[in-house]
């Protein structure tokens, strides 16, 4: 959780065949701050998972990805304003690829499945960002963290529902229990990856999640 951070990836449009030239530098203008920003956000989910949030300047950040502090204040108005956006964009990400999931599955059983093995990709994929959640949330302004939260709440709404369609014998606040116990034993993952020589094959990580995370739900 690869992730789309907030709207670092956000595509700007194709200049129409018809549109003069000098739009053409305009747009090209548009697709480099855009990749500047996304650099930005996936340079600091790592600073900020390795030395802390109050560890990090805006001048480390601007380092990470060959600029100068000052011109990160272009994309972002502050160090705040940069974890928010790593953290609102990937409450987001995960929220709009479980819809997308959701839509194509057939049923409920191939959704729960497709859900797990979403949320490995995103624990495999974006360990720093899953760190940065645990440890920083609180640094976030009210605002901010009241929409971190309202995302992830209807994240857990869609695993509780198609529980429900699964095991229609069970209460819900058990099933709600278990699915914020699989994000538990999922998103646990990235804490003991970066413990150095006791990292196994992706694939093998991957299979004893899903095992376990299915297991865990289904019991």
């Amino acid at each position: 959780m690869a992730s789309t951070l907030d709207d670092a990836a956000v595509p700007f449009a194709d200049p129409q065949a018809d549109a003069p030239a000098t739009d053409l530098p305009r747009t090209e203008r548009g697709r480099l701050k855009a990749d500047r920003r996304a650099a930005i956000l996936s340079s600091a989910a790592t600073l900020f998972a390795e030395r802390g949030y109050a560890g990090v300047t805006i001048e480390d950040l601007g380092a990470a990805v060959g600029v100068s502090g000052p011109a990160v204040y272009r994309h972002f108005p502050g160090k705040a304003a940069v974890l928010a956006a790593i953290l609102e964009g990937a409450s987001r990400s995960l929220l709009e690829g479980a819809e997308g999931v959701l839509r194509d599955a057939p049923d409920a059983a191939a959704a729960l499945r497709s859900l797990i093995r979403f949320h490995v990709d995103f624990a495999l994929g974006e360990a720093d960002v899953i760190v940065v959640q645990d440890r920083e949330l609180e640094q976030l302004d009210g605002g901010a963290r009241h929409e971190v939260r309202s995302l992830q709440r209807r994240y857990v709404e869609h695993w509780v529902d198609t529980l429900s369609r699964l095991r229609p014998d069970r209460a819900e606040t058990e099933l709600r229990f278990r699915a914020h116990a699989a994000f538990g034993l999922l998103n646990s993952t990235p804490h003991s990856a970066r413990i150095p020589g006791r990292r196994p094959a992706d694939g093998t990580i991957r299979g004893i999640l899903e095992e376990m995370t299915w297991a865990s739900l289904m019991s």
